[in-house]
């Protein structure tokens, strides 16, 4: 028997679909690039970049390369 695909929550998908379009906007064209320019692991950045788990630090992370609050990532995501 197949194993069954999650469905993503919308709402995760909003916030992967804008991490993955501040990373294009910032003139990174790959994930790898820009997760070993900050420091972050490759797979982690792929993993929030496609709406898998991932922690808050990492998150966070990102946040501080593009120099973004919290407030300010959040502010255009219902």
């Amino acid at each position: 028997m197949a194993k069954q695909e999650k469905k993503l929550d919308t709402r995760i998908m909003r916030v992967a679909d804008k991490l993955e379009r501040m990373r294009i906007e910032k003139g990174f064209t790959s994930y790898e690039n820009f997760a070993v320019e900050f420091g972050i692991s490759r797979m982690q950045y792929w993993r929030m970049e496609k709406g898998t788990n991932f922690t808050f630090e990492s998150l966070l992370r990102i946040l501080d390369a593009h120099k973004m609050s919290l407030g300010e990532f959040f502010s255009d995501v219902e």
